[in-house]
């Protein structure tokens, strides 16, 4: 049997909600040896009281759960808050892997996976959500301000709602205004993977337009650069696509 990587997880809880008693005794197993405090749930209503007990750190979340899937729980641990979400899926189902991100996961396995590997995701996303800001101070840009300290954003003072993932990429554009990104690149640099679904990236640009663009459909911060990736403009010109 593969060992779980023996990094740490410095007691950090991870609920795990999956219906399937053997798989979720085999993720328990290897996230508490790697050092973290689990807590599991078999269904949605669980898992939404098992959070409401205990707010975690992260959550492993099947995406097909008996009463209410993981869509709707994720949304409705949304609602309460941040919380950063690892999305397991079977494999092949992209178009429910993309609802996964859509909804505000930031990452997803797909069934079957290896539980090391499991492992090592959660460490990754904990890793980058607990690090600390860049000592910037606020970064403003085309109405848009960004507080790494305090993690919290605003376009023409009203508040954003931004998902953990969504707050670190549009940080990452108003750092480097005016260069273009190619997907990948930007996979290492505000994800810090160096592996993954470049769709994950596309899927993140989406949503963060849908929150910070007047219009999403004809965006002119978040640019679209054919053949490369993103680009972020601080200033855009009338009738600009």
């Amino acid at each position: 049997m593969e060992q779980p990587p023996q990094h740490g997880g410095a007691g950090a809880r991870v609920l795990v909600v999956d219906d399937d008693p053997t798989v979720a005794e085999i993720v328990t197993g290897y996230l508490d040896r790697a050092g973290y405090v689990v807590d599991r749930a078999g269904d949605g209503p669980g898992a939404l009281d098992r959070a409401a007990a205990h707010w975690p750190d992260l959550v492993v979340l099947d995406l097909m759960l008996p009463g209410m899937d993981g869509l709707e729980v994720c949304r409705r641990m949304r609602d309460h808050g941040p919380v950063p979400v690892i999305m397991l899926t079977a494999r092949g189902d992209e178009d429910d892997r993309v609802l996964g991100l859509e909804v505000g996961a930031d990452d997803y396995v797909t069934k079957p996976f290896s539980p090391r590997e499991l492992v090592l995701r959660v460490e990754s996303v904990l890793r980058r959500t607990r690090r600390a800001p860049v000592a910037s101070g606020l970064l403003r840009a085309a109405g848009l301000t960004v507080d790494p300290a305090s993690r919290r954003a605003a376009k023409h003072g009203a508040e954003l709602a931004l998902t953990i993932r969504e707050f670190d990429l549009l940080a990452f554009f108003l750092r480097h205004p005016g260069r273009a990104f190619g997907r990948e690149e930007l996979m290492r640099e505000v994800w810090g993977w160096d592996f993954g679904d470049p769709s994950t990236v596309t899927v993140h640009v989406r949503r963060l337009r849908g929150k910070v663009e007047d219009d999403p459909a004809r965006p002119r911060l978040i640019r679209t650069v054919w053949g490369v990736g993103y680009r972020f403009e601080t200033a855009a010109g009338p009738g600009e696509a």
